[in-house]
């Protein structure tokens, strides 16, 4: 067991390091768990997901897609379309007079939450990169502890995917006022055509 904790720790921290930054998916979770809308079934999907793509990377799949150039290509095109239409929307919420009302439960069916919280995890190439080529990568080198690294980066996923979705209404006070939102749908607009542009280029 004590061999095992500094994989586990070592997935930790390289987990954290990859996932606490401003992406799609992060944006997206945030603006959920501000409306408190469908907020345990997007973290849900969010940690359901990363499980399969760290399982998948630290299994060794990454060197299978390594050698099919062209799966990368194409999903670098559909994510990158997906994730400038998702920022466009948010463009337009940013330009809307009203402000979104916190905790209201007016934002959308659950299945509409749950699909685009799939489209932007699944259709983000940068998730794949991440989780299955970066995670899995590191964890080939630690060889026979590579499940425990795995485990590691998982409980990082899990902890930052909560306090993100549970933790955003400590912020709801801010979110009470509509220049907030218009900030806030403006950032995650510039964020996603930004990502979604890169995307296509790198395509």
């Amino acid at each position: 067991m004590g061999s095992a904790l500094p994989a586990v720790a070592a997935g930790f921290g390289t987990c954290l390091s990859l996932i606490v930054s401003i992406g799609a998916q992060n944006a997206f979770v945030l603006r959920q768990g501000l409306q408190r809308h469908a907020v345990p079934l997007v973290v849900a999907i969010c940690i359901v997901s990363d499980v399969a793509l760290i399982a998948i990377g630290v299994g060794g799949f990454a060197g299978i897609v390594n050698t099919r150039p062209w799966l990368m290509t194409t999903a670098a095109v559909l994510g990158g379309l997906f994730v400038i239409g998702y920022g466009l929307l948010a463009a337009r919420r940013a330009f809307r007079p009203a402000a979104m009302e916190v905790g209201s439960g007016t934002t959308g069916s659950r299945r509409r939450a749950a699909l685009t919280c799939l489209g932007v995890t699944w259709l983000n190439p940068q998730a794949h990169l991440e989780a299955v080529f970066i995670i899995g990568s590191v964890a080939a080198g630690y060889g026979t502890l590579r499940w425990e690294f795995g485990a590691g980066a998982l409980v990082a996923s899990c902890l930052w995917f909560v306090c993100l979705g549970f933790g955003a209404r400590l912020l709801t006070g801010v979110f009470t006022r509509p220049i907030a939102w218009r900030i806030l749908d403006g950032t995650i607009a510039t964020i996603m055509v930004t990502i979604g542009t890169s995307l296509l280029v790198s395509a």
